[in-house]
């Protein structure tokens, strides 16, 4: 079989111009397989686990409690915003009202719960409510980054009406993101269910409003998702696809453009387990927002830290942050402790950059006929103990080298989220240039995450 595949890559391919995939100087992940032509069967695409970090937060306030949920949590300037429904249960039946609540930290790990003075609870004023009433089950806030957004909507939300008003989707609409109110008194969308985490966000590669949210199709949990021009008006709603998988329950789908690469959707969707009632998130990709490809293996496994394998206790929130002094990392937070005690709890789980996917193992890996833009080739990889990689740029039909690690310039070792390719031939990048490319990966006990021709 090994000597059948070394042939199959010394095979020149046939080219059609319809074939040909124009990346530019855009990041590109190994999130699918969209641009492998070939793989070796010692090189597979992996999903990736988060490293567990610490908890950083306890929804310890009376206001709270144990069912807190539906957390979607975003930098904005120099501070980072967390919004969640506050909420406790005792024998899994709700023992106060729900309330929208707000916290803030400078780090992404210290959080406050700032005194806001707008609800009363329990006579009193200080605590961090911004919702009370319509709106509160599970309210997602977001910064438009619109450029036409006026300043009274420079944060938007979206919401569950029921248990308080009509069934859909409401929308809300706040300057500074504390202070809120509804921007229409009816919701906006109406087909679907929605008793769980359904979000919106302004796409910069679409330049529209896209939201995701829950339905049900024939007794199974699922997402859909529409658009809008303007946040009020939106389109018929679009089921996702999930080629080449078993359909299973999913919601909360923590879906949205991965910053680096914003012509690529990233999620996290819950995947329930009917049986046991229990939850976990898995990861999912998509080019097009509807077809995703999507990973079976759990990303944070129920028997991560800690108290994540009980009822509805191990939701990923939605949120993916860059730290202070962590430039080479994405956090990302998911719930504990759902149900089972007096609270709740969020805790951080850290990825490298890029690094929900990658090409792994031994073998080689042909990518399809590339164009780009730029003048340098950025890899991000890893190779374990006794690993390498080894690269090439090759013509279109892959009869001719323009350049190779192979011929003892620069063979890879070690781990790089970033790391600039050179050879011995002078610039091969620019020689490259405006051609029809292929890269050829050989990885020995090695990953890789991504590349980019970068200016």
């Amino acid at each position: 079989m090994k000597t059948i595949l070394a042939i199959l890559f010394l095979i020149p391919l046939p080219l059609y111009a319809e074939d040909v995939i124009d990346i530019g100087n855009r990041r590109e992940l190994f999130v699918d397989d969209y641009l492998i032509e070939r793989m070796s069967d010692g090189v597979s695409l992996q999903v990736q686990q988060p490293e567990p970090q610490e908890v950083v937060l306890v929804t310890g306030e009376p206001w709270e409690g144990n069912t807190c949920a539906y957390y979607s949590i975003f930098q904005d300037g120099d501070i980072y915003r967390m919004y969640y429904r506050g909420s406790h249960a005792v024998k899994m039946k709700s023992a106060h009202e729900e309330v929208t609540c707000y916290a803030e930290s400078e780090d992404g790990i210290h959080w406050t719960k700032p005194k806001l003075g707008i609800h009363e609870w329990d006579g009193k004023t200080e605590n961090n409510i911004v919702l009370k009433g319509l709106g509160t089950h599970c309210f997602v806030a977001f910064k438009d980054e619109n450029p036409a957004a006026p300043p009274e909507a420079r944060y938007k939300g979206i919401s569950r009406g029921r248990p308080v008003g009509k069934k859909g989707l409401h929308v809300f609409e706040s300057p500074d993101g504390i202070h809120w109110s509804l921007i229409k008194n009816e919701p906006v969308i109406t087909q679907g269910a929605f008793d769980s985490q359904n979000l919106a966000f302004w796409d910069p590669h679409t330049k529209k409003y896209v939201c995701y949210y829950r339905t049900f199709i024939d007794g199974v949990r699922a997402i859909m998702m529409c658009t809008s021009e303007e946040f009020l008006n939106w389109t018929a709603p679009t089921l996702l696809k999930y080629p080449g998988v078993p359909d299973q329950h999913l919601y909360t789908n923590a879906i949205r453009p991965y910053p680096d690469a914003p012509h690529l959707r990233v999620g996290f969707p819950t995947r329930y387990l009917p049986k046991t009632q229990q939850v976990e998130p898995v990861f999912m990709a998509s080019r097009d927002g509807i077809t995703f490809t999507r990973y079976q293996k759990a990303v944070i496994p129920q028997t991560a830290p800690k108290d994540r394998d009980g009822n509805r206790s191990n939701y990923m929130t939605h949120g993916l942050l860059e730290l202070p002094g962590q430039p080479n990392a994405w956090s990302v937070y998911a719930t504990e402790a759902y149900y089972s005690g007096p609270d709740s709890r969020v805790r951080r789980f850290t990825y490298r950059k890029d690094g929900f996917v990658a090409l792994q193992g031994t073998g080689e890996v042909l990518t399809k006929p590339i164009r780009y833009q730029g003048q340098r080739l950025m890899l991000n990889y890893r190779c374990r103990k006794g690993g390498s990689l080894k690269v090439e740029l090759q013509t279109e039909d892959s009869r001719d080298l323009i350049a190779s690690t192979s011929d003892g310039s620069d063979i890879l070792t070690g781990d790089s989220v970033n790391h600039e390719m050179s050879w011995k031939n002078p610039n091969p990048v620019h020689v490259g240039l405006g051609r029809t490319v292929r890269l050829r990966f050989e990885l020995k006990n090695a990953e890789v995450y991504a590349f980019q021709f970068a200016k």
